[in-house]
């Protein structure tokens, strides 16, 4: 059930793109085969789209009565694939903090978390493993390790042109593509943070993933966005070791952040680049001093 639930999500979510283009939907046959699923989940798409008001369903006509607001469309965690709750669920165990070289992740806790069997957690453990970043114990263990200073440096920079190359697709993006309002919901929690940054500090971590990968994703480069894993686990849980000025580090990242995501705004590409480097640079600079 929950597998066909985000199929549905995930579907509905593309007719809402498809009908900010068009004045009347197709058959439903026609739209079953665009979106790739059965005919049960069409009519369970259009039924919700007509209770939002977004068509008049008459029969085989289906008018399109208004425009898809951001509200309309289901949140894209509820759209996820099951391999993406792993990995945003592994992903948010790193991030929380405490993480440090040694540390173990257990496969059965880890599924019962997500409500997962440990076999699909397996695998994911597998595919992030040959980063170099975990390693295999007997008895369904793994551990975390540390990694060199050269591994740092040519992450970094393999990590400047994936980024660039994203943000610059990201400005390309039509107005009325998701991205945009997920944009304005995290430059309006960058903010709250600031406000609060002495209590707050700490939720920088996941903030700033949830920010990379929206940039990232634009690429439309399943590489790329791939790659971004273990971006995230050594840009977060690496100088998660070192605390030293934690707050001001995130503050001034949060700052930086922020000029970053009005150059998106901005569609100036120039202006894109120039936040970008800046903020690499600074997380670059972050990271090795880090290192021991």
């Amino acid at each position: 059930m929950a597998k066909q639930n985000t199929v549905f999500k995930d579907a509905f979510n593309r007719c809402l793109t498809t009908l900010a283009e068009t004045s009347a939907l197709p058959s439903e046959p026609e739209l079953g085969q665009a979106l790739g699923v059965s005919r049960t989940t069409v009519r369970a798409i259009l039924t919700r789209c007509e209770e939002l008001g977004l068509i008049a369903w008459d029969k085989r006509r289906k008018t399109v009565l208004r425009a898809p607001d951001p509200a309309d469309y289901f949140p894209t965690e509820e759209t996820d694939s099951l391999a993406e709750r792993i990995e945003r669920s592994f992903m948010r165990r790193i991030l929380a903090g405490g993480a440090e070289p040694g540390m173990q992740i257990n496969e059965l806790e880890l599924a019962r978390e997500i409500g997962a069997g440990t076999t699909s957690v397996r695998e994911f453990l597998i595919r992030f493993s040959r980063f170099g970043l975990i390693e295999k114990r007997p008895n369904s263990h793994w551990v975390l390790k540390g990694f060199t200073r050269e591994f740092a440096l040519e992450l970094t920079e393999v990590r400047e042109m994936f980024e660039l190359r994203s943000a610059a697709r990201f400005v390309g993006l039509p107005e009325d593509d998701p991205a945009w309002e997920e944009l304005r919901k995290i430059e309006a929690v960058h903010r709250e943070v600031l406000a609060d940054i002495d209590r707050r500090y700490k939720e920088f971590s996941e903030l700033d993933e949830r920010f990379h990968l929206l940039v990232h994703k634009s690429s439309s480069n399943r590489f790329i966005i791939d790659f971004y894993d273990v971006i995230a686990i050594v840009f977060h849980y690496h100088y998660q070791w070192n605390k030293a000025n934690a707050r001001e580090r995130n503050a001034r990242a949060l700052e930086e952040h922020l000029a970053y995501i009005a150059a998106l705004q901005s569609r100036d590409l120039q202006q894109v680049e120039q936040a970008c480097r800046l903020h690499l640079k600074s997380a670059r600079e972050t990271l090795l001093q880090s290192l021991p």
